[in-house]
């Protein structure tokens, strides 16, 4: 028996006249919603988009290219930094972002600064 005959005898198939029926695909949004731990996902990166809009207008022009939002979890929330340099300045400038997180009623307002290379525009 050759390589074919075997992959042959083991390929599911139709009978003769059946029809073969495939679902349709579950819409991503779909299962997005069905599934918690995705959920909890989707909820967490919301919430660093949320923050990180919620800073922006405090951070010079400069230095907004080179941070990025990170994780957030129930401790707080993550900036990562594209060098030692402008994680410096993010730290100089973290009372006034977590007096702003606190002014826009985020819960938990803890802010970490991370360095994370390399980063892309």
């Amino acid at each position: 028996m050759g390589d074919q005959d075997i992959h042959r005898r083991f390929v599911p198939r139709a009978a003769p006249g059946a029809s073969v029926s495939v679902p349709d695909p579950l819409p991503l949004q779909r299962a997005l919603n069905q599934c918690e731990p995705l959920q909890r996902l989707q909820q967490r990166l919301a919430q660093s988009g949320a923050r990180m809009e919620a800073v922006r207008p405090l951070l010079p022009a400069a230095l907004l290219r080179h941070v990025r939002s990170g994780p957030s979890d129930d401790e707080g929330w993550t900036m990562l930094a594209g060098n030692p340099a402008v994680a410096a300045k993010l730290r100089q400038l973290q009372p006034r972002l977590e007096a702003a997180l606190k002014q826009k009623g985020f819960q938990r307002t803890g802010i970490r600064i991370r360095v994370q290379s390399p980063m892309n525009p």
